[in-house]
């Protein structure tokens, strides 16, 4: 599966009424390419409408320094690719250590060595609309926006970067649309084990500040 916010053991304390918001990998997968394709097409026609001689391999070539060879431009390719990936997660560590009670101090960072994935992992819940709202920003920032420079500019690379970064947000665009109609003011936490989360409340009890 494409690069995302991956979940990390987490409980909600001992909320024995904490609802299951989950999906399988397979169905997981699907979900996350769906929800990119949109966008992709979008950005893609409109790119290539507004830059027709802007795109294909003659444009990534005339885009690239003449002197790199292909070895380089391979070795910058991996740099900047992961590099990215571990943006990605600081962007959501950021985020969410804004609304955090503890700040940056309840973030967690690491790596699945079985997939050589980074993680971000805040350890506190927190209020829905706040979760949201982190789970989406490395979206924007690494995907939206570089897409939107690349139609104005016109520059292949730029182009390249915001999909590929959108693409990586797959998963967390499937975990924001698990949360579309949750009240913004519950509580929510990464599963422990499965794909989704945990949210805290969901019964109608009261959520204290």
């Amino acid at each position: 599966m494409q690069p995302h916010h991956t979940t990390q053991p987490q409980t909600l304390g001992n909320d024995t009424t904490a609802q299951d918001l989950t999906i399988s990998a397979g169905k997981a997968q699907l979900l996350s390419m769906l929800y990119f394709l949109p966008l992709a097409i979008l950005f893609g026609l409109s790119y290539i409408l507004l830059w027709p001689n802007k795109f294909g391999k003659a444009a990534y070539q005339g885009a690239l320094p003449d002197n790199l060879s292909s070895t380089t431009m391979l070795a910058l390719f991996i740099a900047v690719i992961f590099a990215g990936i571990v943006v990605h997660e600081l962007i959501h560590g950021i985020t969410w250590s804004m609304f955090a009670k503890k700040g940056f101090r309840s973030m967690k960072f690491g790596v699945l060595w079985k997939s050589f994935t980074p993680y971000c992992h805040c350890t506190e819940p927190l209020r829905v609309g706040h979760y949201i709202t982190g789970a989406l920003m490395p979206a924007l920032v690494l995907g939206i926006v570089p897409l939107v420079i690349s139609l104005i500019k016109g520059n292949i690379l730029v182009f390249s970067f915001g999909i590929f970064f959108t693409l990586a947000a797959g998963g967390d665009f499937l975990i924001v649309s698990m949360l579309r109609k949750v009240d913004a003011g519950l509580l929510v936490q990464d599963h422990p084990s499965k794909i989704g989360c945990l949210l805290h409340g969901s019964d109608g009890a009261e959520v204290n500040p």
